[in-house]
């Protein structure tokens, strides 16, 4: 199986998680998240995959999120209007991102992407 890697190649934890993909002989086609950002669809679809509440697909630790006061609109607003928000910049969106047919992965946690080998 082929996944989707979207990431932003300055971030260091993207960087790790490409290398781990790599160490670990999956495969995948790398996606740079800001210069391809999510569209909406993509991001509504990958909701519905990872079975997450759409506050977790947030960078909370991002400096666009702070600049944008999101804390407050993730908490109040409805899902499609977050969907909106995140496809509008993929600096939102919290990164590294793995896609497949039938699974999605949030961030980076070895532990959860062993799932990934073959």
């Amino acid at each position: 199986m082929k996944y989707l890697f979207l990431n932003y190649p300055k971030c260091s934890t993207c960087v790790k998680a490409r290398k781990w993909l790599e160490e670990n002989e999956v495969e995948f086609d790398a996606r740079h998240i800001v210069e391809n950002n999510p569209t909406k669809d993509e991001l509504k679809k990958w909701l519905e995959l990872s079975g997450l509440p759409v506050k977790k697909f947030f960078n909370t630790s991002g400096i666009l999120y702070r600049e944008m006061n999101l804390k407050e609109k993730v908490a109040e607003n409805n899902e499609d209007e977050l969907l909106e928000i995140l496809s509008t910049n993929g600096m939102l969106v919290k990164r590294p991102l793995v896609i497949g047919d039938n699974k999605v992965l949030i961030g980076f946690k070895e532990k959860e992407w062993e799932i990934l080998k073959k």
